[in-house]
């Protein structure tokens, strides 16, 4: 089965990477690098991005052209995706939420290995909604959808998802704890959330001060009423954190 999907992926990678606009976009963010306040999930050749969820940053609006950046082929070698997606422990039925999924690098994933379920990938770029939807078309995905968020809300009913998967986007809130009540209203009961994020001495990443230590995450996530721990699932330069509602 994970070959299987490894197959499929990299054949959608492919289609997705050569509909890329070939322009250079660099924007550049308040903080010095390279990354603006969209966001997703990807460090490459000196830039920082996180997820499109919200915080005080620039937008990343050219889905077309950042497709390259965000699912270049060589992230999985520090992503590990298949390491990430062995922690949420999915069955095939779930219905899955992937915030702030930019232009699909894990929504994708979500989608195959749930594939009797549903994937909800949110974004707060219009363009990022837009690609993910005609993605989802173009590689027969009909179990995802792509939704737009705001910077404060990611767009989730309530009681709607088993499983929420928030990848280098938490550095970026503005509101942390108020984002995390937000996310953990949209679980199910028994469902989960997790959150990825780079570690204070990661060699990629934002800068050093914009970082959010793992016992800061647990002790917000607590705050919103929700329990949490570091996954035991190693990532390099990143951590995994589980939550829960107790």
């Amino acid at each position: 089965m994970r070959r299987l999907m490894r197959a499929f992926f990299a054949a959608t990678l492919g289609s997705a990477c050569s509909s890329a606009s070939t322009r250079a976009v660099v924007p550049t963010g308040d903080d010095g690098s390279d990354h603006g306040a969209r966001s997703h999930d990807h460090e490459h050749a000196g830039r920082h991005e996180g997820h499109g969820v919200g915080g005080a940053h620039h937008a990343f609006a050219d889905a077309d052209a950042w497709t390259k950046v965000f699912d270049d082929p060589g992230r999985d070698a520090w992503q590990h995706p298949d390491d990430v997606l062995r922690a949420l422990d999915l069955t095939p039925t779930m219905t899955v939420a992937d915030v702030g999924a930019g232009t699909g690098y894990f929504a994708v994933r979500l989608a195959l290995a749930v594939p009797r379920g549903e994937v909800i990938a949110t974004d707060v770029e219009p363009d990022m909604v837009r690609f993910l939807n005609e993605r989802a078309r173009r590689v027969h995905l009909p179990n995802l959808r792509a939704i737009r968020a705001t910077p404060t809300a990611s767009g989730l009913a309530a009681g709607s998802v088993d499983r929420i998967l928030v990848v280098h986007v938490w550095h970026h809130l503005a509101d942390r704890v108020d984002f995390a009540r937000d996310l953990s209203a949209a679980l199910r009961p028994g469902g989960k959330l997790f959150v990825v994020d780079f570690g204070l001495t990661a060699r990629r990443g934002p800068p050093t001060n914009l970082r959010v230590t793992p016992e800061a995450v647990i002790a917000e996530l607590a705050a919103a009423g929700m329990a949490a721990k570091v996954s035991p699932i190693a990532l390099p330069d990143q951590y995994l954190i589980e939550a829960h509602r107790p």
